[in-house]
């Protein structure tokens, strides 16, 4: 099999996971994914079977949306709620104007740091194998792209968000961008990957379809991709 296949990536699923699901299931080791979802994250997952996953840093490089929320009041090492709590007290509900208003300074382009519980090389090893051993990292700021950070719905301490993005940006440290601002701490407790560049969640698979489909459906449902025209083509 060749092609592309837009995945609904289930919580607590890693994307090796997801990998290693759809290689079974088309018994085929050729598959790929371009970019990472954390376990408690779910949707889009863009897999590449076969010839597609030469494709991969094109499309890794695609802007992404993501919806979510974040969780005023505590923060993590992980940034998420699969982390050490380093910082909480009692629940501070800021004013809503002032959340919009760091909401503002965090869109653009910006200087982010990456997590050290993330799958950025260092030393030759993923970030977040060298945190679990204690290792101190210093990791070095990259340029990343925030398009839009909108609030959805304020419901404190949730406060529920939209938010386009580049490729390298991590939702987490925005969260927690968000928290040191408002100096009352603040976690990613929930996201959802909504598109990558011209791929849509809606059209993604589910596991569990995706389990009862034949491998030649299936193979029928894959997409091709033009880098030149920036587009998915028709396999027919």
């Amino acid at each position: 099999m060749d092609g592309i296949l837009l995945f609904n990536k289930p919580i607590l699923w890693t994307s090796h996971d997801a990998v290693d699901f759809i290689r079974k299931k088309i018994r085929q080791k050729s598959v790929g994914h371009a970019g990472t979802l954390d376990p408690l994250a779910t949707g889009l997952l863009v897999m590449l079977i076969g010839k597609a996953t030469k494709l991969s840093s094109v499309l890794t490089s695609m802007d992404k949306d993501y919806s979510g929320a974040l969780t005023l009041g505590f923060s993590t090492d992980t940034q998420d709620l699969e982390g050490r709590v380093l910082f909480g007290g009692q629940p501070v509900f800021p004013d809503e104007a002032r959340v919009h208003s760091i909401f503002a300074e965090l869109t653009g382009n910006k200087l982010q740091t990456p997590p050290a519980y993330s799958a950025v090389r260092q030393k030759g090893k993923k970030m977040y194998e060298l945190a679990r051993q204690g290792a101190v990292i210093e990791s070095q700021p990259r340029e990343v792209v925030i398009s839009q950070f909108s609030i959805t719905r304020w419901d404190p301490p949730e406060v529920y968000f939209f938010l386009t993005c580049s490729k390298g940006a991590y939702v987490r440290s925005l969260c927690d961008d968000v928290g040191k601002r408002l100096g009352c701490g603040a976690t990613l407790s929930a996201l959802v990957r909504n598109r990558v560049g011209p791929f849509r969640l809606a059209h993604a698979l589910t596991r569990e379809r995706t389990d009862r489909l034949p491998c030649d459906l299936l193979e029928r449902m894959l997409l091709n991709f033009d880098p030149v025209r920036n587009e998915t083509v028709s396999r027919n």
